[in-house]
Parts: C-alpha cells; sequence; structure tokens
C-alpha cells in the first residue's frame, strides 16, 4: 500500500486525532480560566466600595489625543466631573490638525483647578508621537500616582476613587482596570466574541499579582495607573519612545523589574467606543498585530497556522462522525462556557461563537495584512506620521533588553 493509499484510507482516524489533541490544547488553557477568572477583582463588587482613604494620594491623569475633536471634549469632561478630590488633569494636544487644541483650551478656562493643557508643536526623531505627549506631560506634573489614557474614555465619577482605594489596598505599584467596548453591529460583537476564546493563549490574568510569573502582565491604554517612583524608575516612556504596544510593554517593564502589578474588572468604570466600525478594528489591529509579533515574519507566518489550526479543525470537525465529531463537540462546549462568563463584563451574547470560523479568517487576513503592509511601505503610517520598520525593530530589541 502506498503512502497516498495508507492516507486516504486512515484519514479520518488522522483528523480524529488531530482534532482531540487541539481539544486537549483549549482545555488546558480554558478550564484554568473558567477556574480562575471569578477570582479577578472586580471594582463593582460591594466589597470594592469603600469611599474613605487617608491621606488621598495626589493623582495625575494624563490623555494625549491628536485629531480627537470629536470625542476629547466628553473625555474631559468625564474627569473634570470625577469625584476623587485630589486630581490634576493633562491633556496634550499632540500636532493636532483639527479642533481637539481648542477644545482642551476652551475646558481648561472652565476648569483651571484641575485642568492643564500642553501644547505639542513637533515630534522630536526616535519617537512615536503618543509615548512622546505622554512622556512630556509626565515631566511637567508631580503626582504620586500618574494615569496614562486615552482621548476617547468616558470615565465613570467614582472609577478614580475606586480604583485609588484598591490600589493602595492591594499594595499596587501598577494598576490596570479594563474597560467596557462600546460595540455597534454583529461583526464588531463577532470579533470580539473571537478575541475573548483566543485571549486565554495571550495571557493569564489572574496570575498577574505573582511575582514568579514573569510571562504574566498587563498593560492598557485606556487605563495604565503607576505611581511615579516606579515610572521613573523603569525609565519611563523615554525606554518606549519607539514601541507601537507602549501600554503594554510599559506592563511588561513593570513586572520585569519586580514591582507590584494588579488588574481588576469593572463593567461601565470605563467606556470605550474603540473603534467606528469592524473596518475600524481592523485598521486599528493593522498598525498593532506585525509589531506585537516583534516584527518577526516566520513568526507571524507560524502564528498564523497554528491558529487556522486551532480555530477552525473544531468546527470542521462536526462535519465527520465519531471520535473526531466529539472532540469539536467538547471544544466548542468549551467555547461556550468561557464567553457565558465573559457575557456578564462584555454583554456580548455566546450566539456569536457561530461566527467564529468569520472572524478567525477576518483576524487572519488582519495579521497578514499588517505585516505585507509593513514590509511594502518599509515601515508603519500612523496618525501623519511615518515610521520606519529599521527603526522599530531597532528600538523592539532596545527594549527588550
Amino acid at each position: 500500500m502506498s503512502g497516498y493509499e495508507w492516507i486516504g484510507s486512515h484519514g479520518s482516524d488522522i483528523f480524529a486525532y488531530l482534532a482531540w489533541i487541539i481539544a486537549a490544547v483549549w482545555l488546558w488553557r480554558i478550564l484554568p480560566a473558567l477556574r480562575f477568572l471569578p477570582t479577578v477583582p472586580d471594582l463593582c463588587d460591594p466589597k470594592n466600595t469603600k469611599t474613605n482613604l487617608d491621606p488621598r494620594p495626589l493623582i495625575a491623569v494624563i490623555v494625549p489625543a491628536k485629531d480627537e475633536a470629536q470625542s476629547i471634549e466628553k473625555c474631559l469632561r468625564s474627569l473634570i466631573e470625577n469625584d476623587y478630590p485630589n486630581l490634576k488633569i493633562v491633556a496634550v494636544n499632540d500636532r493636532s490638525a483639527d479642533d481637539t487644541g481648542n477644545i482642551m483650551d476652551h475646558l481648561a478656562v472652565e476648569a483651571p483647578d484641575r485642568l492643564r493643557v500642553l501644547h505639542i508643536k513637533q515630534l522630536p526623531p526616535d519617537w512615536l508621537g503618543k509615548s512622546h505627549a505622554m512622556a512630556v506631560a509626565a515631566e511637567n506634573v508631580r503626582a504620586d500616582w500618574l494615569l496614562f489614557t486615552d482621548g476617547d474614555v468616558i470615565f465613570a465619577p467614582d472609577v478614580l476613587r475606586r480604583a485609588v482605594i484598591f490600589a493602595a489596598e492591594s499594595g499596587a505599584d501598577h494598576f490596570v482596570l479594563y474597560p467596557t467596548l462600546e460595540l455597534h453591529g454583529w461583526a464588531e460583537h463577532m470579533l470580539i466574541a473571537f478575541f475573548q476564546c483566543v485571549s486565554v493563549f495571550a495571557g493569564r490574568p489572574w496570575k498577574i499579582p505573582d511575582p514568579s510569573a514573569k510571562r504574566d502582565f498587563i498593560g492598557v491604554g485606556a487605563f495604565n495607573m503607576i505611581r511615579r517612583p516606579v515610572y521613573e524608575a523603569i525609565g519611563g516612556y523615554y525606554a518606549l519612545r519607539m514601541e507601537i504596544l507602549e501600554d503594554m510593554c510599559l506592563g511588561q517593564k513593570v513586572k520585569s523589574a519586580g514591582y507590584v502589578q494588579r488588574v481588576a474588572f469593572g463593567k461601565d468604570l470605563l467606556r470605550i467606543r474603540w473603534a467606528d466600525s469592524a473596518w475600524g478594528m481592523m485598521r486599528n489591529l493593522t498598525k498593532n498585530l506585525f509589531a506585537a509579533f516583534r516584527f518577526r515574519i516566520a513568526l507571524v507566518l507560524c502564528a498564523c497556522v497554528g491558529m487556522a489550526l486551532m480555530a477552525l479543525v473544531p468546527f470542521a470537525a462536526l462535519g465527520f462522525s465519531g471520535a473526531a465529531r466529539w472532540a469539536g463537540i467538547v471544544t466548542l462546549l468549551s467555547f461556550l462556557l468561557l464567553n457565558l462568563w465573559y457575557w456578564k463584563q462584555t454583554r456580548i451574547s455566546p450566539v456569536y461563537l457561530l461566527l467564529f470560523p468569520i472572524a478567525t479568517l477576518v483576524f487572519l487576513f488582519t495579521l497578514l495584512r499588517s505585516m505585507v503592509l509593513a514590509l511594502w511601505r518599509g515601515g508603519v503610517q500612523w496618525r501623519g506620521t511615518f515610521y520606519s520598520l529599521h527603526d522599530l525593530r531597532r528600538h523592539a530589541r532596545f527594549t527588550k533588553e
């Protein structure tokens, strides 16, 4: 019997073995998530609603924005109206060509005790705009805590009080609060449901407080709150001046330096419209994904093959009989259980898992597009500025060291 004949006669058995291997890998990541995700603190939990903290540390909220006239007023007003008393807001107009700077100045006149505005006209060499804006703001304010956020985030009135109290009681040096995404349409819900599943391979939030779990770190652009001395000790954003994923890299440096890191959920305490559509999500990811793989072509290609197998084989297995089908059923049940848990945080119905194969193909297309465009252009074009791939790779090596 030739090799082709043997494969033909045993093909279903080989596929069943593959399907069960993939099922085992998913269960290896999802079962611990189902067990330990409920242990991650929730700032909306009644036990985390304490109102008193004495003394109240000064927190400086740094809001960089470039051409965000549509969202910056809502963001800054939500901060100005926050109930935390010892608060300074530093809004940074980073070379905006629209009305962003004028809106900031108008609000600063209304709330001079809380809001200060910085205007950046030029970007120095070897700096990404956002990292530079945050570094400049940090140099121009003195506070016990620095909170780095984005210009499209809406803050609940009590979120800073809750965050500062939790950070103080947990002994955090760096605290991250997950935002609540405002999603419109089935395509956006489909993509986030997909990310909820594959996130089990990206990190383990319950292990973030563990100092020995060096690979489990966190950083979120919407809410990166860090003690001022710790920010300075790790080199601040100067050490991340050419990092596209500056939020995650900040968390990585905090964790690798041995400082205490904490993370929490908090539905609706932070709200953000991450992108204006599913295509907008893909555009944002096009900038980020190749950087997430440290601009390594081989790593991206391996990730694409692995993701295609891990995400598509369980659905294909449903078309088989016997062992292969059961492997697919077990895998999809684990997806369902994970998304049922996330439902209370994200309001994304598990029904969107039916579109998981489509979301997988969209993600793979976006990942390959991110790599191909960066290689074709020789770099990344973002918010009107071009950053060469040579410089991005050089500084990625520097940051890793």
